[in-house]
C-alpha cells in the first residue's frame, strides 16, 4: 500500500467516525432546541458559543491546526443553528399588536424562523401561552423614558408564566403620514400612550392633539386607512414600510437613548442557565418590613438592580414589590436566601431568571 493510499484510508475512517459523531451531535442539538423552545430562549447565544470555542480550542495543541479547528467548529455551530431554525418553524410566538409593532420587531429578531402570532392586547397575548395556543410570549416591561409597563408587570405577578429572558430594543419614534402629507399641516397624532409620552416634548412644541391607540402599528394602520393628511402616526420605520406611509420626521422621541425592555415568558422556568433573577413579593404592613426583606437579599451578596412598588388591586393602599437581582437564585446560596426571605414576606414568587441582552 502506497503512502497516499494509507493516508486516504485514514481519512475515510475519520470521515466515517465524524459522520457518526455528527448525527450524535445533531440529535443532542434537537434536545437543546426542545429546551430552548420550552423555555422561550433564542437559538443564538453568543456567550455560549465563545465559551465552547475557547474550551474546544484547547483540545488541539498544534497552533497551526488550532486555527483551522476553530474554523471547523464555527462551521459546525452554523449548521447547528440552521438546523434549529428549521425546527423553529413550528414554534408559535405571541405578541401584542399588529405587524410592525415594536413587540413584533423584537419577536422577529429573537425568533426569525418562528411563527409570530398577533393578539389585540397584552392580556390576550399572555393568556395564549397559559392556554397552550402559543409556546411563548414577548411583552414589553419597561421603557427608558416612559417607565414600566405596569399592566404587564401585574400579569407577571398574578399569572403562572416565567420570565426566561429580557432583551433591550432601541426605539426610534418617527412621525408618519400618508403620501403627500406635510409635517406643518399635521394637527393630530395617534399612537400608543407610551410612544406619546416618549415624544411629548415634540408634541407640545407643535401643539398637536393626541389620540391613543392600542399600539404604534395599529396607529399607523389607522392613519393609512383614513387617508387624512392632517393626521399622523408615531411609530417605527418598519411600520412606515408595511403600511405605505411617508416619514415626515425621524427620531422625534425626547431622548436619543430610548430603549424598551422586552421579556420572553413561557410556561416553564429556566434551569440555572441565566445570570439574573426577578423576585416579586409582599410584606406585612408593619414598620421596617420592607427594609428587613431588602437586608436579607443584601446579606447573601445579591445586589438589587431594580426595585419598584406596584399597587395590589385587591387591597387599597397596599403594594407588592418587583425586584431584579444580579445573580441567579437557582444555587445553594440562592435557595438559602429565598428561604430566609420567605420569613419576612407574606407572599414571595421567583418570577424567573434571565440574561439581559441587546437585540
Amino acid at each position: 500500500m502506497t503512502e497516499i493510499e494509507k493516508a486516504r484510508k485514514i481519512i475515510n475512517r475519520a470521515d466515517k467516525e465524524i459522520a457518526t459523531l455528527f448525527v450524535e451531535r445533531m440529535r443532542a442539538v434537537e434536545k437543546v432546541f426542545d429546551y430552548k423552545k420550552e423555555h422561550g430562549l433564542p437559538i443564538y447565544d453568543e456567550k455560549r458559543e465563545l465559551e465552547v470555542l475557547n474550551r474546544n480550542s484547547e483540545y488541539v495543541s498544534d497552533e497551526v491546526l488550532k486555527a483551522y479547528y476553530i474554523g471547523f467548529q464555527k462551521n459546525v455551530m452554523e449548521i447547528s443553528k440552521k438546523y434549529q431554525s428549521r425546527l423553529q418553524n413550528g414554534v408559535r410566538i405571541a405578541y401584542s399588536g399588529v405587524e410592525g409593532a415594536f413587540a413584533h420587531i423584537a419577536a422577529s429578531r429573537l425568533y426569525p424562523d418562528g411563527t409570530l402570532v398577533a393578539y389585540p392586547n397584552f392580556t390576550a397575548a399572555y393568556n395564549s401561552v397559559t392556554d397552550g395556543e402559543c409556546d411563548l410570549v414577548v411583552l414589553p416591561i419597561e421603557n427608558s423614558s416612559a417607565g414600566e409597563v405596569g399592566n404587564v408587570i401585574d400579569m407577571i405577578f398574578q399569572g403562572s408564566l416565567f420570565i426566561n429572558g429580557i432583551y433591550n430594543l432601541s426605539i426610534e419614534q418617527n412621525l408618519l403620514g400618508i403620501k403627500g402629507a406635510k409635517k406643518d399641516n399635521i394637527k393630530t397624532v395617534t399612537s400608543h400612550i407610551q410612544a406619546i409620552n416618549q415624544c411629548m416634548d415634540y408634541i407640545k412644541e407643535r401643539g398637536f392633539e393626541t389620540v391613543e391607540a392600542t399600539n404604534t402599528a395599529i396607529a399607523a394602520k389607522s392613519v393609512a386607512e383614513k387617508g387624512d393628511k392632517t393626521i399622523a402616526a408615531i411609530a417605527s420605520l418598519e411600520t412606515a414600510k408595511i403600511y405605505g406611509l411617508e416619514v415626515l420626521e425621524r427620531n422625534i422621541n425626547k431622548s436619543n437613548v430610548n430603549t424598551t425592555r422586552f421579556a420572553v415568558l413561557s410556561r416553564v422556568a429556566a434551569e440555572g442557565e441565566n445570570e439574573k433573577s426577578v423576585l416579586l413579593f409582599t410584606v406585612s404592613n408593619n414598620a421596617g418590613s420592607l427594609a428587613k426583606a431588602i437586608n436579607v437579599i443584601g446579606k447573601y451578596g445579591y445586589d438589587m438592580t431594580a426595585l419598584r412598588s406596584r399597587p395590589l388591586k385587591e387591597h387599597s393602599w397596599q403594594y407588592y414589590f418587583y425586584v431584579e437581582i444580579d445573580k441567579n437564585v437557582e444555587s445553594e446560596i440562592g435557595r438559602i436566601m429565598i428561604n430566609e426571605l420567605k420569613e419576612h414576606c407574606d407572599l414571595l414568587k421567583v418570577a424567573g431568571t434571565f440574561t439581559e441582552r441587546r437585540i
